[in-house]
């Protein structure tokens, strides 16, 4: 992804409450930070360079450009950019986490239907009578 490109040639940094990240770092971020955790979570620094980029792209109502605006909307864009490779990578974790929930129940309804299959076999072989079942017995040896 081009952002991505972006982000990893100009060094990109994305602050946090524990000091600054790497893109590479932020996939080793868990969604949302538990109580136990106490570290920076993905859903946190979204939430800040959301709030970063509310406050809209600075404007000038007398058509100059001068540094300062032009380093403000540098850092606008700067800050979209960021938001978009965090929510980019929010989106894949979802995404992972629901086919792993997927996964996991897929699983267990295979075992319990393996446990159902195994119940009725069982059954049907206690319905048998004690000749059929030294019959079959027999035929094993």
């Amino acid at each position: 992804m081009e952002m991505y490109a972006l982000a990893a040639r100009n060094k990109w940094r994305f602050e946090t409450r524990k000091g600054q990240l790497t893109v590479e770092d932020l996939w080793d971020l868990p969604l949302e930070t538990t109580a136990r955790q106490n570290g920076p979570s993905l859903d946190e620094i979204a939430v800040a360079l959301h709030n970063l980029t509310k406050e809209g792209e600075p404007t000038s109502f007398v058509n100059r450009k001068n540094d300062s605006a032009r380093n403000r909307a540098t850092a606008f864009q700067i800050n979209q950019t960021k938001f978009s490779i965090v929510k980019h990578i929010i989106d894949i974790k979802l995404e992972e986490e629901e086919a792993a929930l997927q996964a996991r129940e897929n699983r267990e309804k295979r075992q319990r239907i393996l446990s159902l299959i195994a119940e009725k076999q069982d059954g049907e072989m206690q319905a048998k009578s004690l000749d059929e079942l030294r019959a079959m017995l027999a035929e094993l040896d």
